[in-house]
């Protein structure tokens, strides 16, 4: 599944990242996600977090057709005002990934939090975040 190709993700103008970076997906520049302050917009910080949590559960999992995964809970802290194009990032620690299948395997079920960092082009953190997951096995797949 391309988390970009999500129809509320293309609204919002959600970018692909080069697979070989440190990020996730981007959020281009643009007027249209401006506050009244003129900064990019909590909401839109939220939505680059969340996709992009997504986006790391696919590359991790593979395509999306052997589980489900639904968003179960946000909690996310405003760091600094955002401007310009941003980045998603994912900073899961090693071995929590390996983890997560095990248990998806043994269980059939786990809840993963994906902890998350929205950063702008100079790589200053604005908003941190963590995303939990209720990820579910397909009885099919």
């Amino acid at each position: 599944m391309d988390i970009t190709q999500i129809p509320f993700n293309q609204l919002i103008g959600l970018q692909a990242t080069d697979p070989e970076s440190n990020f996730l997906l981007s959020l281009p520049a643009g007027t249209q996600y401006a506050n009244h302050l003129g900064t990019v917009h909590g909401s839109a910080l939220l939505a680059l977090a969340e996709a992009g949590s997504g986006a790391f559960l696919m590359r991790q999992f593979g395509d999306g057709t052997g589980f489900i995964p639904v968003v179960r809970k946000v909690e996310a802290r405003f760091r600094k005002p955002a401007s310009g194009q941003l980045f998603a990032r994912c900073l899961v620690k090693p071995g929590e990934v390996e983890r997560w299948k095990a248990e998806l395997v043994s269980r059939k079920r786990l809840s993963a939090a994906i902890p998350m960092q929205v950063v702008d082009a100079d790589g200053v953190v604005v908003l941190s975040a963590s995303v939990e997951w209720f990820v579910t096995s397909r009885a099919d797949g």
